[in-house]
């Protein structure tokens, strides 16, 4: 075992038997690095990335190709996940070496912890034009010991370029209003594949954060445009293989513009970004295979990543053992005609195969499918009318209607759950793919806002309870008496990685989402501590803000990126918190930071859309007001449920809604001087905390904030 074995990171643990001579990130690492006047090689990656597993087993696990690393070098492996900071920093000189990035990311510095030359994987021998790994390893170390002033050139011109970057939009620029928005939708009808949903070519990510942005869009201005682009993409993905249809869930992304097959990893932020997102999809629609997606969603995430102490894993690996001893990817996940008939039976095979799309020739690897739900007439659950299937007569395909076409039995609910279920118990009792169950506090915020929203949708209490637990935890373990957040946590033990930006504003917007559903505004409080430390730590004067508090470690360059990418940015995630803090409580100097940190849409929305969706989303609901919604009675009386959950299910771009009964201490501010109406609960709806009329009939709540009755 080498230096990860006593580390808390799956990802790192996975290293820990390498015969490489590993070290975490740290300053004694280089030290080492001065006192044996070596380079240092920094490896970057995480648990569920296929391709560092591949680099591992071909040449992290091969003891010649470690001998020569230990040699030359001081080698750090990082998760990414654990050290978004360094992975940042790294990330961004890789692309400006190489023009791409990618994990696993291969970076070689001084020992000053400057780079000079990058790569991500590298192959065990010269491939498709990329140098075999030994061949980079024994040219780094030959430049090193020879060439040293062009390498020590190369990392001072390197690092003085990281330097002296600013971004050029400033934080306080104009706010984003009607015009801007506009040409981001704009914008965003050029990117639109109106044939197969999503944005842009393969391969396609969820584009859960655009999803919001369109039906906030929506919601506010009536564009039929921005909802329709938003239903035609969350119907292609549920129906396609990113999404799991045995157990629910999403896949990392599309290799394909189709969404048929995957890239297998399961990610929570994915998860519970688009849980939210088909949660407001129905709130909007009344979509019942939004309502589905939704709830299988959020059951997987309870069923799958929740961990002992109530939090939630970070991801599911995309490989596992595909029964031979040898990790495949999407073993798991995929099914041939032959294993469909063992588990059903040559009757439901045919049927299952008909619904799912497994075929002989396979839509993956080695003549196996990935199951998805191909186009053409639907029941209700969302499947392919297969009245006309036959299993000893015509296929599918055959032409003719009515009569000339032989009937078969009907794959109905009760069949297709029958069907399901056979399906999701025979793959229980494959291998599984492991499982990183360390607890991000960023995605853990998602996951909490994710779940009580859904909950209370659809009438899950034990949803909304699996959000207070996760935010339990986050509070018990992850948050410290000066509400300074650590990043991770894993068995119960606190990390010792200081939250980043992103952590602190998604954790805080989860804290608020549930103080909406619970009524209890002690999330409220925990929300304003948290965003008193971004105002503090992480904002310049100017507005702008920064990945990084200003008292971590200081690194080449302090990392600042307002771009939304897999996850909203730090940026644009601590905006949207910071308003719906103001929302809840008054506060002009939070409403100022968001307007603030707004500007930056301004100037990348029309530019850009798809790279500032959060912002967009944001930016809608400051411009929505956003509705400040007071619901005032006994929450035990069937009245105040009945108002409460109108407002919960409010379109209005960014509304938060405050419950509880009238009293001299309020647990929301919202609440203070809230009367009841002549003895009734009342819902008052409210900008900049004043409010319109008092309401007492929920169907007239509904009707002005676009409610789903």
């Amino acid at each position: 075992m080498n230096r990860l074995a006593g580390v808390t990171s799956p990802y790192l643990l996975q290293h820990a038997d390498n015969p490489v001579d590993w070290w975490p990130w740290g300053p004694e690492a280089f030290e080492e690095a001065k006192r044996r006047d070596v380079p240092v090689l920094l490896s970057v990656g995480y648990s569920a990335c296929h391709w560092c597993h591949v680099m591992a087993h071909e040449s992290f696990e091969d003891e010649a190709t470690a001998a020569a690393m230990n040699a030359g070098f001081v080698n750090i492996k990082v998760d990414r996940e654990e050290r978004p900071d360094v992975d940042a920093v790294y990330m961004e000189a890789v692309q400006a070496a190489t023009g791409h990035g990618g994990w696993p990311m291969t970076v070689f510095l001084t020992p000053e912890a400057e780079p000079f030359y990058f790569g991500t994987y590298f192959p065990p021998e010269p491939r498709h034009g990329s140098p075999g790994f030994r061949q980079v390893l024994d040219g780094v170390r030959s430049a090193w010991n020879d060439r040293r002033d062009e390498v020590d050139d190369v990392a001072s011109r390197v690092t003085a370029d990281l330097a002296e970057r600013r971004l050029n939009v400033p934080g306080n620029s104009t706010l984003p209003g009607e015009d801007v928005l506009g040409a981001a939708l704009l914008g965003l009808t050029r990117d639109y594949d109106s044939t197969h949903g999503g944005f842009g070519a393969a391969p396609k990510f969820p584009p859960s954060m655009t999803l919001e942005f369109l039906l906030r869009h929506h919601a506010r201005t009536g564009s039929e445009g921005a909802l329709q682009m938003a239903v035609d993409t969350a119907e292609h993905m549920a129906r396609g293989g990113i999404y799991d249809q045995l157990g629910g869930g999403f896949a990392r992304y599309s290799v394909d513009r189709e969404w048929i097959v995957p890239h297998f990893e399961k990610m929570l932020y994915d998860n519970a970004l688009l849980t939210r997102a088909y949660t407001h999809l129905w709130r909007t629609t009344g979509s019942a295979l939004a309502r589905r997606v939704a709830l299988e969603t959020a059951d997987f995430m309870v069923r799958e990543l929740r961990t002992p102490e109530g939090g939630f894993a970070s991801a599911l690996d995309a490989d596992s053992d595909d029964g031979t001893g040898k990790n495949v990817e999407g073993a798991y996940y995929v099914w041939t005609p032959a294993q469909l008939r063992a588990v059903l039976g040559e009757q439901d095979a045919r049927l299952a195969a008909a619904h799912y799309g497994v075929t002989e020739e396979g839509t993956f690897e080695h003549g196996s499918s990935v199951l998805r739900l191909p186009a053409g007439d639907h029941h209700e659950y969302g499947g392919p009318d297969l009245e006309a299937l036959d299993p000893d007569g015509p296929g599918p395909d055959t032409p003719g209607t009515g009569d000339d076409r032989r009937r078969g039995p009907l794959l109905d609910a009760e069949k297709l759950h029958s069907v399901r279920s056979r399906l999701l118990e025979a793959r229980a009792e494959r291998p599984a793919p492991g499982r990183d169950d360390k607890v991000v506090a960023a995605w853990n915020g998602l996951a909490v806002a994710a779940l009580a929203e859904t909950g209370a949708a659809f009438d899950r209490p034990d949803l909304v309870q699996a959000a207070v637990d996760a935010a339990d935890l986050l509070v018990r373990l992850h948050l410290d008496p000066h509400a300074r957040l650590t990043r991770t946590s894993r068995d119960g033990r606190g990390g010792t990685n200081a939250g980043v930006l992103e952590d602190y504003a998604n954790v805080a917007e989860g804290f608020l989402a549930l103080a909406s559903v619970t009524g209890e505004g002690v999330w409220v409080e925990f929300a304003g501590f948290l965003l008193d430390i971004v105002l503090d730590q992480f904002r310049d004067d100017s507005g702008a803000l920064y990945d990084t508090a200003a008292d971590a470690e200081r690194l080449i360059r302090r990392p600042q990126d307002p771009t939304d990418n897999a996850t909203p940015s730090g940026w644009n995630a601590a905006a949207g918190a910071l308003l719906s803090y103001a929302a809840h409580t008054g506060s002009d100097a939070h409403r100022t930071a968001a307007e603030q940190a707004l500007g930056v849409v301004s100037a990348l929305g029309p530019r850009v859309p798809r790279f500032i969706s959060q912002g967009l989303a944001v930016a809608e609901a400051l411009l929505a007001g956003p509705y400040e919604i007071a619901v005032v009675g006994d929450r035990e009386d069937p009245r105040t449920r009945a108002l409460h959950r109108t407002a919960l299910l409010a379109t209005s771009p960014g509304a938060v809604v405050a419950v509880g009964a009238p009293g001299e201490e309020p647990e929301f501010p919202l609440l203070a001087d809230r009367p009841l109406v002549d003895g009734a609960p009342a819902a008052y709806l409210c900008k900049g905390f004043v409010c319109e009329r008092p309401e007492t009939d929920p169907e007239a709540v509904a009707e002005r904030l676009g409610s789903r009755s």
